[in-house]
């Protein structure tokens, strides 16, 4: 317990510091569109629109860590499948929607470009919808001093081993 308490310290000390040398940190809030991968998310959404929202500190010149979340609306679709006796069924999905809470890092090989990943847990918004794992690796690009593109992979793995997952792009807007 001793030597876990000395380490949490140590290490605080140590990004607490880095944060001094390197005096850098951003908010950036915007948008986000996707659309389903996979067959089980395909069949119940045709779409997605979200808020992506996250701080990072400048760990050093290469690297960002940080906070990130948002809220991300996945709209239901409608499926129409034939029975053997020639009718039809018509199933109804609901909207799906969730809120992340994660741990983010981003890697600057140059300004301009960066890649990284958000992993935490997806809070479930909607009464049909479970929370579970989230990862969401990300790459992205700055088109100016204050404003990011980028283009991500978002998965949310619930109890069931049941995987939502899109294909996203957003901007970002650095406040």
């Amino acid at each position: 317990m001793k030597k876990t308490v000395t380490t949490s310290i140590f290490l605080l000390l140590v990004i607490l510091t880095a944060q001094a040398q390197v005096d850098r940190s951003s908010f950036k809030a915007g948008l986000l569109a996707g659309i389903p991968v996979g067959e089980s998310t395909s069949r119940a959404s045709s779409f997605a629109i979200g808020l992506d929202a996250n701080y990072h500190w400048g760990v050093s010149k290469l690297l960002d860590v940080g906070l990130a979340s948002g809220f991300i609306n996945a709209f239901g679709d409608t499926e129409t499948s034939s029975t053997i006796g020639g009718g039809e069924i018509t199933t109804s999905f609901e909207d799906f929607q969730f809120i992340p809470a994660a741990a983010s890092v981003r890697i600057y090989p140059t300004y301009e470009f960066k890649f990284g990943a958000d992993v935490g847990y997806a809070f479930g918004a909607s009464e049909e919808t479970n929370g579970g794992f989230y990862y969401r690796p990300v790459v992205g690009y700055n088109i100016t001093g204050n404003t990011e593109i980028n283009v991500s992979y978002m998965a949310i793995t619930d109890d069931t081993n049941f995987t939502f997952s899109m294909v996203m792009a957003g901007v970002l807007f650095l406040f």
